[in-house]
C-alpha cells in the first residue's frame, strides 16, 4: 500500500494528540486538511490508519477545469486567446460563464435547430425536442439520497448525470464514486475540498450550478436536487416540452400575485417561474441568460431570479410527472435565520427583475413594500 508523505502522518499525530486532549474542534480542522492532501485517516485501538483517497479532490469549485470544445467556432488564435481567457477565469465562475457564450450559444442553437427539425411537435408549445440531455447535480451530503435519486435516473432515462460532490459532507462523495465507477461513461463526477455555503463553507448555489452549467456538453441541462425521485421517465416529457419559443420546463411552476411578494402555485402550462427540484433548461439559452445567479449562496429563490433572466417561455408540461420529492435536507437541516436571510437575500433580485419586467410602477413598490415589511418571501 501507498505510505503517506511524511506531513500528512504529521498532521494524522496531530490530530490523535487533539483528540486525546478532548480538543475535537481541532481535530476536526485537522482531519479536514488530511482529506485537502488526497488521504483519509480512521481512529483504531491505540492509533489511525491513513489510506489514500479514492478519487481527486479539488481545493474549490473555481479550480476544477473546464474542457474546451473542439468546435469552437473561432479556432486559430480565437481559440488560443479564449483558452488563456478560460484559464483566467478560474478564479470567478461568472467570468467562465460568460467567456463561454462567445462561442457555446452559437453551437449549442445549431445541434438544437437541428433536432427540432427532426422532431415530431410536441402539445402546445413545442415545435421539437433537442437531443443530448444532462442531469446536473448539486450533492452535499445525504449519501443514501444520493444513491436512491441516481438509481432511479439511471433506471428511468438514458440522460446523462453530472454531478459535483461538495465536502464528502457524510460520506456522500464517496457514494457519488461508486455510483460513477458502477455505471462508467453514464456518470461524471467531481469532487470539491469546499463545503455548501449552508454548511458554513464558501460553495455557494449559484457558482456551483454555474460550474455544472460550464462542465456540460448537452443541449439540454436538466437542474434536479437529490431529493427529487424519479417514479418513471419525467426527463423525456420535460424535454419535448422545449422548442419554438419555449426555453425551459419543468416539474413544478409559480406565477407571482399582484405585488411580487407572495407566489402561487401555477401550471400546466406557461408560468413565470420554474421551482429548482427539477427542470429543463435549453443549454444555450441558459448561457445567453448570463448563466444561474451567482449571487445566490443559497438554493431558495435562486430558481425564481434564473427563471426571470430567461430570455423565453417556461412551461409545466399538460400530463403529471412520475416524480416525488423526499424530505428536503437543504431547507428543513438549515439554520433558520441563515435561511431567512439568505431568501430575501435573493429575493431581493427577484423583486428588482419583476419590477424592471413593468410588472408594478414605481411608486406602488414604495408603498406595497411598507405594507408588506414583514411579509414572507417565497411561494
Amino acid at each position: 500500500m501507498t505510505e503517506p508523505p511524511n506531513h500528512v502522518y504529521g498532521l494524522a499525530e496531530q490530530r490523535a494528540k487533539a483528540r486525546a486532549e478532548r480538543d475535537f474542534a481541532a481535530a476536526d480542522a485537522l482531519r479536514q486538511e488530511i482529506e485537502d492532501a488526497g488521504w483519509l485517516v480512521r481512529d483504531e485501538a491505540g492509533g489511525f490508519e491513513l489510506t489514500p483517497k479514492p478519487f481527486k479532490v479539488w481545493p474549490t469549485v473555481a479550480s476544477i477545469p473546464v474542457p474546451l470544445t473542439p468546435d469552437w467556432p473561432g479556432g486559430g488564435a480565437d481559440r488560443a486567446s479564449d483558452v488563456a481567457e478560460s484559464t483566467e477565469a478560474e478564479t470567478g465562475t461568472r467570468n467562465m460563464v460568460a467567456s463561454q457564450m462567445l462561442w457555446d450559444s452559437t453551437l449549442a442553437a445549431s445541434r438544437l435547430d437541428q433536432a427540432a427539425g427532426a422532431a415530431t411537435p410536441a402539445r402546445d408549445h413545442a415545435e421539437g425536442a433537442p437531443g443530448a440531455v444532462t442531469v446536473a447535480l448539486l450533492v452535499d451530503g445525504g449519501p443514501a439520497e444520493l444513491r436512491t435519486c441516481v438509481d432511479a435516473l439511471v433506471g428511468h432515462t438514458e440522460a446523462k448525470i453530472l454531478a459535483v460532490d461538495l465536502g464528502n459532507v457524510e460520506e456522500a462523495g464517496v457514494v457519488l464514486h461508486e455510483l460513477a465507477e458502477r455505471h462508467p461513461g453514464r456518470i461524471e463526477a467531481w469532487h470539491v475540498a469546499e463545503a455548501t455555503h449552508w454548511r458554513g463553507g464558501p460553495a455557494g448555489w449559484g457558482a456551483v450550478r454555474n460550474k455544472l452549467l460550464a462542465l456540460d456538453s448537452g443541449d439540454v441541462h436538466v437542474v434536479m436536487e437529490t431529493s427529487t425521485i424519479l417514479d418513471g421517465d419525467a426527463i423525456t416529457p420535460l424535454v419535448a416540452a422545449l422548442g419554438g419559443d419555449v426555453v425551459a420546463a419543468g416539474w413544478k411552476g409559480v406565477d407571482p400575485d399582484e405585488g411580487g411578494l407572495d407566489w402561487h402555485d401555477a401550471g400546466p402550462g406557461r408560468v413565470r417561474g420554474l421551482l429548482g427540484y427539477l427542470f429543463a433548461v435549453r443549454r444555450d439559452q441558459a448561457l445567453a441568460a448570463g448563466g444561474f445567479p451567482e449571487k445566490a449562496r443559497y438554493y431558495r429563490n435562486a430558481d425564481l431570479e434564473f427563471s426571470l433572466s430567461l430570455p423565453g417561455t417556461l412551461v409545466v408540461p399538460h400530463e403529471p410527472l412520475p416524480v416525488h420529492q423526499e424530505r428536503h435536507r437543504g431547507y428543513h437541516d438549515v439554520d433558520p435565520d441563515y435561511r431567512e436571510r439568505e431568501s430575501r437575500r435573493t429575493y431581493d433580485r427577484v423583486l428588482a427583475k419583476l419590477r424592471a419586467g413593468g410588472d408594478r410602477p414605481d411608486d406602488e413598490d414604495r408603498a406595497e413594500d411598507a405594507r408588506n415589511a414583514d411579509a414572507p418571501r417565497r411561494y
